[in-house]
């Protein structure tokens, strides 16, 4: 049976809360970064003119951009969560049994 370190818990013991917390907070802080460097080139203004939503005001382009930008950021963050825990249980094998049946 493979061991694991005092210091690291079981992911069931690791509260719900507190891992949603460590997927949307860093996706938060992406966006909030990517949405500043996306409208520091690009005026919502004028991206909604290109849509035929001249009704649109620069704060909804900004609002619209910022939620954008963190729902795929917290995809992506959700994702890498998920992909990073094993498929299965390693299975441990007795290497002396082994080298034995090899010989």
């Amino acid at each position: 049976m493979a061991t694991r370190p005092i210091t690291q818990s079981p992911p069931e013991d690791i509260p719900m809360v507190q891992r949603m917390v460590s997927v949307l907070w860093p996706s938060f802080l992406t966006a909030a970064l990517a949405t500043v460097l996306f409208f520091a080139l690009f005026d919502p203004k004028e991206l909604a003119a290109l849509r035929n939503l001249n009704e649109m005001s620069r704060l909804a382009g900004y609002t619209l951009g910022f939620f954008s930008f963190w729902l795929l950021t917290s995809l992506s963050s959700a994702l890498t969560c998920y992909f990073r825990r094993p498929c299965h249980e390693p299975v441990e094998r007795d290497f002396e049994d082994e080298a034995v049946e090899q010989q």
